[in-house]
């Protein structure tokens, strides 16, 4: 009996010296499918703090831009100041849905659902690598989770390999496994409130930018006499003569 006790304590010791108690060296022994799952998570997480970085400097450049085009088009008159409001602040997404009214002015019924896919064209933009920061929040969790299971199952099989459940013996796959979770969490965690944050952002920017393309696209639209000129140019070019705005001439009269 004494000897059982003995063999227990001494497995027990062994474990202990293999691997010590600390969350890098629990990392460095875990089992393959914790340590795939660890430097996974460990990736996942430092990659969300780039893109978080990366995002939030985007949203600022484009921001900025936005706002000095708004400045300059709020003294413009005509759709031919507007036009060149945007040529120079090409960068501010307000001046490419100008731009790309400009291509269709020539279409006056068209001007406003232009508008509308300009808008859209501006919030794929800014919307890069987004689905990719949610990705992460959601999944990241359940990945932990994965490595958590694995390591509670390695811990239940070194308790029957060893013949023994004494905490040396299963504390390095419990520790592995609850480093997992953490490790998932710690990725998920930051990938939400990014999101959300740039989210929000996003939104405030969008949101201006549909109210003002509205009043683009009533001021790029052509006047009366642009009409008329058109006119004279198409029944020209037909050979058709133009319409008159004098009362029609009788003969003998």
């Amino acid at each position: 009996m004494r000897l059982g006790v003995i063999d227990a304590e001494t497995v027990g010791e062994t474990a202990a010296d293999v691997v010590d108690m600390d969350p890098i060296s629990l990392i460095a022994h875990s089992s393959g499918p914790v340590f795939f799952v660890i430097w996974l998570l460990i990736f996942a997480s430092v990659f969300v703090w780039f893109l978080t970085v990366l995002k939030l400097l985007q949203l600022r450049r484009l921001s900025r831009a936005e706002q000095r085009f708004e400045r300059d088009v709020e003294r413009v008159t005509d759709a031919d100041q507007l036009f060149g409001v945007a040529a120079v602040h090409k960068e501010a997404p307000g001046a490419q849905v100008v731009l790309a009214l400009q291509k269709r002015r020539d279409v006056p019924k068209l001007l406003e659902a232009t508008a509308k896919r300009a808008v859209v064209t501006q919030e794929q933009r800014a919307s890069t690598m987004m689905p990719t920061l949610a990705s992460i929040g959601a999944a990241s969790p359940f990945v932990g989770l994965f490595g958590t299971v694995y390591g509670i199952m390695d811990a239940f099989l070194r308790i029957g390999r060893e013949k023994s459940a004494s905490l040396p013996v299963v504390a390095p796959a419990i520790g592995e496994a609850l480093i997992a979770t953490a490790i998932g969490l710690f990725a998920a965690i930051p990938a939400v409130v990014a999101y959300n944050a740039i989210s929000k952002r996003m939104d405030n920017l969008l949101s201006g930018l549909e109210a003002s393309a509205d009043g683009w696209v009533q001021l790029a639209m052509p006047d009366e006499g642009d009409d008329m000129r058109s006119t004279v140019k198409d029944r020209q070019a037909v050979g058709q003569p133009a319409p008159s705005n004098g009362p029609p001439a009788f003969p003998g009269v």
